[in-house]
């Protein structure tokens, strides 16, 4: 029977509460400098209303971790990420599936290569029970994920004295490839960059009308009364873009640049394009489809896109609550609290968005847990990559309005927006990537 909590061997170094990319992460970094390190995961003892597995760094969003591209801010930071070895960088390679110029993985190969390694390494110890309240214990880091418990998230708001703020996020529906008329529907990426890597389901002008219509009059799930609907940008439902105006969608995720539907040879009016979920193609992810609808408006009203009318959808989107803390009035760019620098938070908890973004927080949170441990003084990451640039962000920017952060180029220093040419942004790339390099060199320990 493993030890809990309060009953931590003497050689723990650092406890890190959360399980999920971050705190998988944190807890890689710091055993590869030799530390001790305790990992709690409250699954599958207590899970939450978006997971189904007890699986580490569990994906229940969408399976793509972003674009491959130098020439988007996600492709620097994964490389970024290769530079420091990142162990979930690590079992993303060894997950990947085609998906264009995007990083995308089997999800659930991808959380079993995670906890393997995890579960091998001889510094770690991983506890399955839920963290009513901070540990004592420091060095600590909370990454407890965006459904941190009610109980834990009293305690965060007990001792940093500010309320969490939330957000909501919305998971799209998959369906099986076998249930789809594949008559109507054609495999390619757009501009025929990378393949036939996503399936199309082309829309004339009179089908995206009847879509449109239906979409923003179904039923939506409830919310409690006590919840205020603040979502996130990023991970707007469907149906509430959709209501911004008729054409927001055909601009938007169903936008049908860079395709031309082969049976006319001709560009679509809109286009809603799914991604493979796994190797074989069988599952599919409808891209930009996260949605609270109910689960029978669901099959009404998404079954209209053409080639869907039989599809067999094996996930339906749900709508779940994220929690993040007000992060400039907590944090220092190291990740430590202000006021207790034995205590970090790192994942979407601190305030970065998006699956790799966590996994940068939780590598910054436990470089610098693990230097505490050894007697040396915490790295500020630099300003000039992605990894320094978001851990400045979620600590130096405005509090009263404070709000989530992916990576892009527009949160590094001097960064003139209104020249963003490409050439520009490999230039930046490049630079950063030397930054990064260089500064991985220096805090070897």
């Amino acid at each position: 029977m493993m030890a809990g909590v309060g009953e931590l061997a003497d050689d723990i170094g650092v406890v890190i509460v959360g399980g999920g990319l971050a705190g998988s992460e944190a807890a890689w970094q710091i055993a590869r400098r030799n530390i001790r390190v305790s990992l709690v995961e409250m699954r599958p003892c207590m899970m939450t209303p978006a997971h189904t597995t007890s699986d580490l760094a569990e994906l229940v969003c969408s399976n793509s971790l972003g674009s491959d591209s130098f020439r988007n801010a996600s492709g620097v930071l994964k490389e970024e990420l290769r530079i420091f070895g990142s162990l979930i960088m690590r079992c993303a390679e060894g997950a990947r599936i085609p998906a264009g110029s995007a990083l995308a993985v089997e999800r659930h190969r991808f959380s079993r290569l995670v906890s393997s390694y995890i579960r091998r390494s001889p510094n770690i110890c991983v506890l399955r029970e839920e963290v009513a309240s901070i540990p004592l214990h420091r060095p600590c880091i909370i990454a407890s994920g965006p459904l941190t418990s009610e109980r834990l998230a009293r305690s965060i708001a007990e001792l940093t004295g500010e309320d969490s703020l939330y957000f909501y996020d919305a998971v799209a529906p998959i369906v099986t490839l076998e249930s789809l008329d594949m008559s109507r529907v054609f495999w390619g990426s757009r501009y025929g960059r990378g393949g036939d890597d996503y399936l199309n389901c082309p829309m004339t002008k009179e089908e995206y009308d009847r879509f449109y219509d239906a979409l923003v009059s179904a039923r939506t799930a409830p919310l409690h009364e006590f919840e205020d609907m603040k979502v996130f940008e990023a991970c707007m439902p469907v149906e509430t873009l959709a209501k911004r105006g008729r054409e927001s969608l055909a601009y938007g995720p169903l936008r049908p640049v860079g395709l031309r539907d082969p049976r006319t040879g001709k560009r679509p009016y809109a286009v809603v394009q799914l991604r493979p979920e796994n190797v074989s193609r069988s599952l599919l992810n409808l891209v930009g489809f996260q949605t609270r609808l109910t689960w029978d408006e669901q099959r009404r009203v998404f079954r209209m896109i053409p080639g869907l009318g039989n599809a067999e959808f094996v996930r339906y989107g749900v709508m779940h609550r994220n929690t993040f803390i007000n992060s400039p009035k907590i944090l220092l760019p190291t990740l430590q609290c202000q006021h207790d620098d034995g205590l970090f938070f790192a994942g979407q908890i601190s305030g970065v968005e998006g699956y790799l973004e966590s996994a940068a927080s939780g590598l910054v949170a436990g470089v610098n847990a693990a230097r505490l441990v050894l007697g040396l003084p915490p790295f500020r990451f630099p300003k000039e990559t992605i990894i320094g640039a978001l851990c400045d962000y979620v600590s130096t920017q405005r509090a009263d309005a404070f709000q989530p952060m992916n990576a892009n180029f527009g949160i590094l220093p001097k960064l003139d927006t209104k020249r963003q040419t490409k050439a520009d942004r490999l230039a930046i790339a490049a630079f950063s990537l030397k930054t990064t390099r260089d500064f991985e060199k220096s805090i070897r320990c």
